[in-house]
């Protein structure tokens, strides 16, 4: 239903155009209503004058009037009615078509992409980069492996001497004796008494009065 009255570009075109041709003549019947309107009310108060007046053969004529241009008003807001509802129907169309075209575009385009990379592609990309991985892993293990006379050391070796020197290192560190011994506190000396000199000092003077001595006697 919807491919018939939207289907096309043109198609869209024309039913724009019939939804501006609908309002054009709900606007007119609006206007022609509130004429009508104001001609019954022009007749009541020509039927009330012409009452006041003793003449009621033309009053009933006046409300005669008045009744016809109800009846056409009546008429016309039926015509509104049934504007208002194509209009409506015209509006809600359209609006579920242009849904309908999105939806499909969309749809189109997932369908495109999807064909462009399908699950094989993906499978088959997923596997040339795990071999790109693994191979520039192992570039750089080739690179980083020792060469030359490097190559023929023992790393269990390695670590067995090096365990041999900390042992070493420690043992040595432990038996090493103190290279500062403590300090003596220093006594004061009550004034007015002076230190006693040592017995070294007062024996090296007695000796050198006797050497003194013996070289006057020799002479």
């Amino acid at each position: 239903m919807f491919n018939r009255l939207f289907g096309k570009p043109k198609e869209q075109s024309n039913a724009l155009a019939t939804i501006e041709k609908l309002n054009e003549t709900l606007e007119m019947l609006e206007k022609k209503e509130k004429v009508l309107l104001k001609k019954a009310a022009a007749e009541v108060e020509k039927a009330k004058e012409f009452t006041k007046a003793k003449n009621k053969r033309a009053a009933i004529q006046c409300l005669k009037r008045k009744r016809l241009y109800e009846q056409q008003v009546e008429q016309l807001g039926n015509f509104q009615l049934r504007i208002h509802d194509q209009i409506i129907m015209l509006e809600g169309a359209k609006a579920t078509t242009e849904t309908v075209d999105a939806l499909r575009t969309g749809a189109s385009a997932m369908k495109a992409m999807q064909k462009a990379t399908n699950i094989d592609d993906v499978d088959k990309t997923m596997d040339e980069i795990n071999e790109q991985t693994e191979n520039m892993k192992q570039i750089q293990d080739a690179l980083s492996a020792p060469i030359g006379a490097a190559a023929d050391f023992d790393e269990d070796e390695l670590e067995a001497e090096l365990e041999e020197l900390e042992g070493a290192e420690l043992e040595a560190e432990l038996l090493r004796p103190a290279t500062t011994a403590p300090a003596i506190p220093v006594q004061s000396v009550p004034v007015g008494r002076q230190p006693a000199r040592p017995t070294a000092q007062k024996n090296t003077a007695e000796e050198d009065e006797l050497a003194a001595l013996q070289a006057e006697m020799a002479l």
